[in-house]
């Protein structure tokens, strides 16, 4: 039967999925099969056509079904094929969370070219890197205002659209051509090496697919036609916009926060039955404070976490929110995914973050290179499986120093147990991971450096009780300049997006370094705990 949508009042009111609709689909399988959907259709574009009225997206109390997102996809991929986009083209994409992103993620497959996801939380120098440093040729966005600034210089982008423009909406309703119909959307996520400079990662563009290929992740978790996906996180994340594009994929529905409220969450997940969500830490913690008491969150089966450590007495509570066998945390970056665990064995191991992905291999290296006993710490390295590596785009140094034979690491610290479950000790050396959201230090301490009052800067990641980490600076000033961490924060906020702003200040008579003239962070994070307590 069609899923279907209702409206209640004769205003147009709040759309839901019909819950008799979407009752709930079992446990998932995690041996590759599809679970218990009743579709075999996959693909955006297949599902438009058997079933135009099944609904795919849910945003604001509006729903979007299937056979209007393949028209409006159909649309923007005219409009980007009449700017001469085509097949290995990178587009970048600049949008809030809503229908628009999965629009224009898709439409960008429906030509061959990779999608450039950039976060609506950067400042114009930072967007102008990406999209100059992407090369990309097209860019769909929402801020005018911003990406004039952005891209004053011009570069290489022929098409500069904005999600309202009629060239996106006034093109022909049917697909340039049929090559791709069935393509993935590939994203060329963007984060940040030793430089704290954001790298590309770089992998092969789609390939021609008149059907959507086999997807092996989304058959590992179980996702099917008859989920209902909570995006609640930024899709410009590689994880819950990867995860909400996966659901479309399988012919789901995506039910799309704008920003998350723990509050609403809990709304949503109770009134469209939801069944499965990509969440971070920082969720649980809302979450935990929020009412769960009160809601009926029977329907979940799937809470996937990543993106930053989760607190065990975190984890231990959030298990008791969600429906038993439902959470369970995998370990990854943008590069690939390492591990995975169930909740059953998360409380057997409490704190780890699982064993290898299948298909996946982990090992624990020491600075010479040679492979670890289980229980030593050492550096983290993936072997992804045959045709999924990637490559650091314009960054041949940082490439070389990721991968060794097949594997590669994104620098993250840890040990295997004797059974084989991977435990974080550090994620990077310096990295700050505040509400799963990942800031670089030496990217805030260079434009610190470009203050003419500061003489030496250094960058911290301190505790916080809901986000993970807060920035912290330690700021060698000039004689006689005055020690104003607001007026210092204000013209940073200038150049740098607010979340990666310093939080608190540190002013020194001076830094505290090694021999080698690096910097002792150690020091500087023991002493400004220290003077917290």
């Amino acid at each position: 039967m069609p899923r279907t949508v209702q409206r209640r009042g004769g205003d147009g009111g709040a759309a839901r999925v019909d819950p008799a609709d979407h009752a709930r689909a079992g446990a998932g399988r995690l041996d590759g099969g599809r679970g218990c959907g009743d579709m075999s259709t996959r693909g955006i574009a297949a599902v438009a056509a058997e079933q135009p009225e099944r609904p795919a997206l849910l945003c604001d109390g509006a729903a979007m079904s299937y056979g209007e997102l393949d028209t409006a996809i159909n649309r923007a991929a005219n409009a980007l094929h009449a700017a001469g986009v085509g097949p290995g083209d990178r587009v970048a994409v600049r949008l809030q969370n809503g229908p628009e992103i999965f629009v224009a993620w898709n439409a960008a497959a429906r030509l061959g070219a990779l999608v450039v996801p950039v976060s609506t939380r950067l400042v114009a120098p930072e967007v102008a890197h990406i999209v100059g440093d992407s090369g990309a040729v097209a860019c769909i966005h929402d801020d005018s205002d911003l990406m004039s600034a952005a891209l004053r210089e011009g570069g290489g982008v022929r098409a500069l659209l904005h999600r309202d423009d009629p060239a996106l909406h006034d093109q022909p309703p049917t697909p340039p051509n049929e090559e791709f119909l069935g393509a993935w959307a590939m994203l060329m996520s963007y984060t940040s090496g030793t430089t704290g400079r954001p790298k590309g990662v770089r992998r092969p563009p789609p390939p021609p697919a008149r059907v959507a290929p086999p997807a092996p992740v989304a058959e590992f978790w179980g996702f099917t036609d008859r989920d209902v996906h909570l995006l609640c996180g930024p899709a410009y994340h590689t994880g819950p916009g990867a995860y909400a594009e996966m659901h479309l994929v399988e012919g789901g529905t995506v039910v799309i926060m704008r920003r998350f409220d723990a509050t609403e969450c809990l709304r949503l997940i109770e009134e469209h039955r939801v069944t499965t969500a990509h969440m971070v830490p920082a969720n649980f913690v809302y979450i935990l404070e929020a009412g769960w008491r009160e809601r009926d969150l029977s329907s979940v089966r799937r809470i996937l976490h990543a993106a930053a450590p989760c607190p065990v007495p975190v984890k231990r509570r959030i298990l008791e929110v969600f429906p038993p066998g439902s959470v369970w945390e995998y370990y990854g970056a943008s590069e690939g995914i390492g591990s995975v665990i169930s909740p059953e064995e998360w409380l057997q191991h409490p704190g780890s973050v699982g064993r290898a992905f299948p298909g996946v291999e982990l090992r624990i290296l020491g600075e010479d290179g040679a492979e670890l006993p289980p229980g030593e710490v050492g550096t983290i390295y993936i072997a992804p499986p045959s045709g999924h590596g990637f490559e650091y785009h314009n960054n041949e140094p940082d490439t070389r120093a990721a991968w060794r034979d097949a594997m590669f690491t994104v620098g993250d610290l840890g040990w295997l147990d004797e059974d084989g479950y991977l435990f974080i000790a550090d994620r990077r050396d310096d990295l700050i991971i505040r509400g799963g959201v990942n800031i670089y230090p030496a990217e805030v301490e260079r434009e610190l450096a470009e203050e003419a009052d500061v003489l030496d800067a250094a960058v911290i990641g301190l505790p916080d009780p809901v986000l993970g980490q807060s920035v912290h600076a330690v700021v060698q000033l000039r004689p006689g300049a005055p020690r104003d961490g607001e007026a210092l924060r204000a013209r940073l906020g200038e150049r740098l997006a607010g979340f990666k702003l310093p939080r608190t200040f540190d002013f020194v008579e001076q830094l505290p370094r090694e021999p080698t003239g690096k910097v002792n962070k150690r020091r500087l994070r023991a002493a400004a705990l220290v003077g917290r307590r």
